[in-house]
């Protein structure tokens, strides 16, 4: 009765609601102030499906899913600079970015899992590994943005050209260009720079803008911009000192997209093929133990694993250091958190600063000095509180995964022991299945000997025989010969002594130390490398130093320090020596120079401090550095050259950063086991062969 008066309310409810439902959808079409909205809406709703909608909405989907947030952040924290004041760009190209990204990394997560189902060790290594291929996606996806807006400002500044001919002012020749929609990543930078001229604080707005603009040459174009807005421009050989700074910063630019682009071209299949080998694992190990059953207990076994873990390894380093190999001399942004990142917020924990501390070395003393110094020639922006807790969590995790890895060595071994086919000689190829079945009864008759003996001390092979006579275990060498029993014995005892050995011993845990050490001084490693690559570089932004000088000499009421805060601005391996400098120039301009001198140790950039020095007590600034201007021609010729040979370079140690992990797949992982176990297991089967 109760079940039927339910029926009936739930008919009855849903009969009310399509009464309702049809009434106002009657309403609705006979309503007029509808009808008129409906009528107002034909011919502006587009028919097409609209993709940009759908990437607003995949937008916040991403924002509030946690693990995908991290990535949408650090594409806003780059796209936004670009995208000034465009919110649905920004959103828009966010999430298109991360959409691309997953319809990637999907399906290759499916093929992991299809390649590495029967090692779910590797399987969980190749995910993790995954978040880094996904990081280099982004990267190269938002690096391919800031080209194209490189690439925009060629094309911004012929037009402005054309502008600052028909109206000679400045702020006016950057609004009518802005107005472009040919160029709209750049009309937004110009819209901005132009708001800043007009406003009635230009200059610390133009500070302001320094912080965020996208690349140098759009600070140096505000730069000269305001420049010229504040002192005027002049006639320099009939032409106008404005329109000439214009086309150094244009040479600049040109010069720099080159070089972008053939570093791209190097570096284009480097990081793939660097990651290439971990995929292989799986595949080389299963056709190699159907081809070549000897290499089985190799490749299963805890020699296998080792090679394993160290491809692994080497992947994980030569990817990291591709990757700062190619980043390193573009003008990218750095997009971390550096206001408050994980780091900072652990080291507010209490008892973690106090632990942080005692490892961090005093100041004042040489080794906080040494630390210091790398991080300067590297111009990381960590600080040394997270560089030691990158180091410190670096070594804990290192030593208790090496603890774990070795651990699972041993697993291995033993329940290799347990498992694989037990044969009395080697087989070239796979086994037949009469074969297999054979093998596998004999290691299960194997198995139950090693259970009975493996605990007893003082064991002897004499002790096994004995087992085998009576029937003790089994009855499988009761009736055999003396011969066949004692083989058997021998074969069990080498078992038993096997799985009585693997054990965490103290080699080991020696060793996971040893691991966690290495792990301890890798941070400090690669801020090392990151400094040798950048002393590569000084050549080219001390030529970026003359272009600056170049644009700044003519310009009237222009002294050293306003070049020195120029080349502050836009200095990166100089960067600590010049802003020394800079704070030191009241008290003494050539005393500051001169100690800025005695910093340096590059000659090329020595000698522009002496022509600084020159301009401050002895001749005016455009008399000091008037080779720059002669001699144009040939420096833009050498900055070319000197690009060249840096791209050549950084190409070579590519290519040999990229392939070590192929190279070390193929010879340790198939041609010397190959080679070495056939070459064994030839002389063993020969040996057996002359003792018929």
């Amino acid at each position: 009765m109760d079940n039927q008066l339910l029926m009936y309310v739930l008919i009855g409810a849903g009969a009310l609601l399509g009464i309702i439902v049809i009434a106002f959808l009657f309403l609705q079409k006979n309503n007029k102030e509808a009808k008129y909205i409906r009528e107002l809406q034909q011919g502006t709703k587009s028919s097409a499906f609209s993709m940009e909608v759908i990437y607003q909405k995949l937008y916040i989907f991403y924002l509030r899913t946690p693990f995908i947030k991290r990535y949408l952040l650090k594409l806003r924290r780059r796209l936004e600079i670009i995208n000034i004041d465009d919110e649905y760009l920004t959103r828009m190209q966010s999430a298109k970015i991360l959409t691309r990204a997953f319809l990637i990394v999907i399906p290759l997560t499916v093929a992991i899992i299809i390649l590495t189902k029967n090692n779910s060790l590797l399987m969980t290594i190749l995910l993790i590994f995954e978040v880094f291929l996904l990081d280099t996606f982004i990267d190269g996806r938002v690096d391919k943005i800031d080209n194209n807006l490189l690439k925009e400002q060629i094309n911004f500044f012929s037009e402005i050209r054309h502008a600052y001919h028909e109206f000679n002012m400045v702020e006016e020749a950057i609004y009518q260009t802005a107005q472009d929609d040919e160029n709209p990543d750049m009309a937004r930078q110009a819209e901005k720079i132009y708001e800043i001229l007009i406003s009635d604080d230009p200059e610390s707005e133009l500070e302001k803008y320094y912080d965020v603009a996208p690349n140098a040459y759009l600070k140096e174009f505000a730069g000269v911009s305001y420049l010229t807005k504040e002192f005027g421009d002049r006639k320099v050989d009939g032409a106008s000192l404005y329109l000439k700074n214009l086309n150094n910063i244009t040479q600049e630019m040109q010069l720099e997209i080159l070089k972008r682009d053939k570093l791209d071209y190097v570096f284009q299949s480097l990081s793939v093929i660097s990651i290439v080998p971990i995929l292989c694992l799986e595949p080389i190990k299963n056709w190699a133990m159907s081809s070549f059953n000897f290499t089985e207990a190799f490749y299963k076994g805890k020699n296998g694993m080792l090679v394993q873990i160290l491809i692994l390894i080497a992947t994980f380093v030569c990817y990291v250091l591709t990757r700062k190999l190619k980043d390193n001399g573009s003008t990218n942004m750095d997009t971390k958190n550096t206001e408050n990142p994980w780091q900072e917020k652990l080291y507010n924990i209490k008892i973690v600063k106090k632990i942080v501390d005692l490892f961090i070395p005093k100041e004042g003393t040489k080794e906080s000095r040494k630390i210091k110094t790398i991080m300067k020639d590297a111009a990381s922006k960590d600080k040394i509180q997270w560089i030691y807790i990158n180091r410190i969590l670096l070594c804990i995790a290192s030593f208790f995964i090496a603890l774990f890895f070795f651990h699972q060595l041993h697993r291995i071994t033993i329940n290799n022991i347990y498992t694989d086919p037990t044969t009395t000689y080697d087989i070239i190829g796979e086994m037949s299945d009469k074969t297999k079945k054979t093998a596998m009864q004999l290691t299960e008759s194997d198995n139950q000997y090693i259970d009975y003996f493996k605990n007893k001390s003082d064991l002897k092979q004499e002790d096994i025989e004995k087992a085998m006579k009576r029937g003790t275990v089994n009855k499988d060498y009761v009736e055999v010969k003396d011969e066949a029993r004692a083989t058997a014995a021998e074969r069990i005892m080498e078992k038993i002594a096997t799985v009585n050995s693997e054990y965490l011993s103290w080699v080991e845990v020696l060793g996971a130390m040893v691991i966690a050490m290495l792990a301890y001084m890798g941070p400090i490693w690669l801020l090392q490398f990151q400094k040798r690559m950048r002393q590569m570089e000084m050549e080219d932004e001390v030529m970026q130093f003359q272009t600056i000088i170049l644009m700044l000499m003519r310009i009237e009421r222009v002294n050293v320090e306003i070049i020195l805060e120029w080349l502050e601005r836009y200095s990166n391996i100089f960067r600590d020596p010049i802003s020394k400098c800079v704070n030191d120039y009241e008290s003494g301009p050539w005393e500051a120079l001169e100690t800025m001198k005695e910093e340096v140790n590059y000659q090329d950039f020595i000698r522009l401090i002496e022509s600084l020095q020159a301009a401050v007590e002895k001749i005016p600034i455009k008399d000091a550095f008037d080779e720059l201007d002669t001699e144009r021609d040939y420096y833009q010729a050498k900055r070319k050259e000197s690009n060249e040979r840096l791209t050549a370079r950084k190409g070579r140690i590519g290519k040999v950063i990229g392939f070590a992990p192929m190279v070390i797949l193929f010879v340790g992982y198939l041609i010397v086991p190959l080679v070495f176990i056939g070459l064994t297991s030839m002389s063993s089967s020969f040996n057996s062969m002359a003792n018929m």
